[in-house]
């Protein structure tokens, strides 16, 4: 039997299965269904005593899970919309605007999960659904109870959820559409070009110096210039959240409001991020051997990325999509299955074109839907992985697709766990198929300059969170960031890498750290784990991969703690973490005895 290539191209993605055209007679007639929900669950509200039965409340749920189904469908339709093109007045203001929607709609139905936090021990286990018929609402139930010590009164949660969309939420829209409109004018091949970051960013891969650092001399002139505004906005970023969740909340830190809503221990991730720390040092030792390889006494961090070879490499878009494809196949035939599904129904946007939001992302809406993907592909080698993590995070999220839109999304520490898993598969297969000694060190090369920007990068990045923090809550000024920055750079390098003056403005493209805060230790946890988890793959081979599956299958239905646990998992054990710096030490011994 001949099986018929389909070669993909790169495309615009379709926002058809969750807005029709026409869309605005669409989203009428969503927002209409959810005003009879909101509807019937506030004719509810006088039921809530004593006399609600367990069989009483499930029914509330269900119309909770339909009302959640639906805000989920405009709210991404809004959101996708906006990133495919974030100059968009027409789809600005259709965002604008159903967020007003969705936010009252939120502000009417508020009391339910107010009502369910203010319960006692007793009673909320008297009222909890059988739990072997509805695994899924029993586990968001409970999981709801652990916000209780963080929850205000209704009143004071409704002008909350107006100040975020109208306050925050509008500064960070800004913060969007200025850094997505910048353009970066860079000479190429004698020509110069007006880019977007994302085609400037690609150009620090490149086999020339001048070319890399000119990319990064430039991305850093024209944030230094917006400097003002954006460092402006971090600051009422950083002030905001400690209004609302530290003097509000009663959050004991500001990065403790992530960590509980992750439930993820403290302790868990003060050793993740110092492991990270000491993850720095098996880099030191790389990036000293990189420098020999490229005949320089010291590496320049504008050359921290700098391939090994002179070839400047470009893979086509549909061999990428075919190498991906084949990848995940050889693994499974199950993740082949659904990440082709993407493509086939087109949701996936892989263009390159001004006013797109920059990087990737997969946004999963509904369990009964293919999720969505955002890449920009610019043929690199780094873009193929890209589209493998990508496509990750859509099988994880397809996974666990039998769950309820309550509880299908991983916690973020575990939502790395198949993309970042699929990445190493991808780099694996590449290895596999070349011979070339010469070709081998430079993939093995450019993956621990992907693992070091995902597990010490990140780290990093919220260890300047941590600090950046506690500053302007002190009282300094955007400004001495820069120098918070620099300095942990410097501590991040040793003396392995001259970093140049011009990084103390990289913190102000970090979008991360704008728009989710803290949200940046996932990376470093998820390629840990996964660097863990798949040592045991290699080991243990084809009887591996049904645990791994049961993993990805529990989504967010479970707390990460026990979905570990069947992994044999401790996250607060410090030596779990460094296994997964020895295998990034025993990487490095690789390289170093290639020569």
């Amino acid at each position: 039997m001949t099986v018929t290539r389909v070669e993909y191209e790169q495309t615009v993605w379709s926002l058809t299965k969750l807005l029709p055209e026409p869309v605005e007679e669409a989203a009428s007639r969503f927002l209409a269904e959810m005003e009879v929900a909101v509807g019937e669950l506030e004719a509810a509200r006088p039921r809530l005593g004593p006399e609600l039965t367990s069989a009483e409340l499930l029914e509330l749920l269900r119309t909770y899970e339909a009302l959640t189904e639906k805000s989920f469908v405009v709210s991404a339709y809004a959101q996708l919309a906006f990133a495919a093109d974030t100059q968009s007045e027409e789809a600005l203001t259709f965002r604008n605007r159903m967020e007003q929607a969705l936010i009252g709609f939120k502000n009417r139905v508020v009391f339910l999960t107010l009502w369910w936090k203010e319960l006692s021990d007793s009673e909320a286990k008297r009222l909890l659904p059988d739990e072997s018929q509805e695994p899924d609402f029993v586990h968001f139930l409970r999981d709801l109870r652990r916000m209780k010590p963080f929850t205000l009164e209704e009143r004071c949660e409704q002008i909350v959820n107006l100040k975020d969309a109208d306050g925050i939420g509008a500064v960070l829209t800004l913060y969007s559409m200025l850094t997505n409109r910048l353009e970066f004018e860079i000479e190429v091949d004698s020509e110069t070009k007006r880019l977007t970051r994302d085609e400037a960013m690609s150009l620090v891969f490149s086999p020339q110096a001048d070319l890399r650092e000119a990319a990064y001399r430039e991305s850093f002139r024209v944030f230094k210039g917006e400097a003002k505004i954006l460092g402006q906005i971090y600051v009422n970023r950083v002030r905001d959240w400690a209004s609302e969740q530290v003097e509000l909340r009663g959050f004991g830190s500001p990065i403790a409001v992530r960590n509980i809503a992750n439930d993820v221990p403290d302790r868990a991730v003060e050793v993740l991020l110092e492991t990270g720390a000491e993850a720095a040092s098996v880099f030191r030792r790389y990036f000293r051997w990189k420098a020999g390889q490229l005949g320089t006494a010291k590496l320049s961090r504008y050359d921290l990325y700098a391939p090994l070879s002179a070839s400047d490499w470009r893979i086509p878009y549909a061999d990428a999509v075919d190498q991906v494809l084949e990848t995940l196949a050889d693994f499974h035939p199950r993740f082949e299955e659904l990440a082709r599904r993407v493509f086939d129904e087109q949701h996936i946007d892989s263009e390159i074109r001004k006013g797109k939001k920059g990087g990737a992302f997969c946004a999963t809406v509904l369990p009964s839907q293919t999720p969505w993907l955002l890449v920009n592909y610019t043929g690199r080698v780094r873009d193929v992985e890209t589209l493998a993590h990508e496509l990750g995070h859509a099988i994880h999220s397809m996974m666990a697709a039998d769950h309820s839109v309550l509880t299908q999304h991983a916690s973020l520490p575990l939502a790395e766990t198949a993309s970042v898993f699929a990445e190493r598969l991808l780099a694996d297969r590449l290895l596999a198929e070349e011979s070339d000694p010469l070709v081998r060190r430079e993939l093995l090369a450019a993956s621990l300059d992907d693992i070091y920007a995902t597990v010490v990068r990140q780290a990093y990045f919220v260890r300047f969170e941590i600090a950046a923090h506690e500053a302007i809550l002190g009282g300094r000024s955007p400004e001495d960031l820069g120098d918070l920055y620099f300095n942990l750079l410097a501590e991040q390098f040793g003396d392995s890498v001259e970093v140049e003056e011009d990084f103390r403005y990289e913190w102000l493209s970090i979008p991360h750290i704008y728009h989710t805060p803290f949200y940046c230790y996932s990376y470093s946890f998820g390629q840990l784990l996964v660097l863990a988890l798949y040592r045991r793959y290699q080991e243990e081979g084809e009887s591996f991969i049904p645990g791994y599956l049961r993993i990805l299958t529990h989504g967010g239905s479970a707390r990460p703690e026990t979905i570990l646990s069947e992994a044999g998992v401790d996250m607060t054990d410090r030596e779990f973490w460094r296994g997964g710096v020895r295998v990034l030490s025993g990487l490095v011994d690789e390289l170093e005895a290639v020569g």
